[in-house]
């Protein structure tokens, strides 16, 4: 197989949805990764698959070190290859931090952080073996500025960005990119919570006048993966239409 493959985490819905059709639409072998969606992950198979495009569906927790290893040994094992890693996969809770339980954040830095640690050990393996690899981690302005309200979410989302950094420099020698993309508002499912005077308001507040969209960072992921990118590695790159500019 000639073609270039790339796992994505979280890949049934939002950023991660746009981001497996931009990438079959380009000729990638796709695995849609999906724990909890599968209606919705199904939906998405069944129209990328019409459509003539190399996918499969894989179902996994990959807070769970177990389940990520197996998809990633099963990506490996149905397409030959993992050519890119785009950690994703991510979710939030809207409250304050004094009534943050102890529960709600250790789901929280399980599914956005150490399913990312998982599944990369898994994955930089096989890139180490072929000495190549793109590594692509889904972080936010929130992990970069912080967020009321959202303490455990903009604390795995920094963390990210620390692991990105740190993790550049270390799989550099071996040629294997690591970066992050720290959106902004994004028009996704996580704005459900968040009530329409304030969305309009955020909306307001960036230059652009416009609330970002998951095409906006399937875009960019998918310059991220390619061989344009090949001197790009360590940066954190905020498509936000300018609400954080460092």
């Amino acid at each position: 197989m000639n073609k270039k493959t790339v796992l994505i985490t979280g890949a049934s819905r939002g950023i991660g949805r746009e981001m497996a059709k931009v990438f079959a639409k380009n000729e990638y072998n796709v695995l849609i990764n999906y724990n909890k969606s599968e209606k919705e992950a199904n939906e998405l198979y069944d129209e990328l698959i019409s459509k003539g495009y190399s996918v499969v569906l894989y179902k996994a927790d990959i807070s769970n070190p177990l389940e990520a290893d197996a998809m990633v040994k099963f990506c490996i094992g149905t397409f030959e290859r993992i050519d890119v890693l785009i950690n994703n996969a991510g979710i939030t809770d809207y409250k304050m931090f004094t009534d943050t339980t102890n529960e709600d954040w250790n789901n929280i830095i399980n599914t956005n952080l150490n399913s990312v640690f998982y599944t990369t050990k898994s994955a930089v393996k096989y890139m180490l073996y072929e000495h190549s690899g793109k590594i692509i981690n889904i972080s936010s302005i929130w992990g970069m500025v912080g967020a009321s309200y959202e303490v455990a979410y903009s604390t795995s989302k920094a963390a990210l960005i620390g692991m990105t950094k740190a993790l550049a420099k270390e799989l550099g020698p071996s040629n294997i990119q690591v970066n992050a993309i720290a959106p902004g508002v994004i028009q996704t499912d996580m704005l459900n919570g968040i009530h329409e005077d304030v969305i309009e308001d955020l909306k307001n507040e960036t230059p652009l006048l416009r609330l970002g969209t998951p095409l906006d960072i399937a875009n960019l992921a998918l310059f991220l993966a390619s061989e344009k990118s090949n001197f790009i590695t360590g940066q954190v790159i905020s498509s936000n239409g300018g609400f954080v500019i460092n």
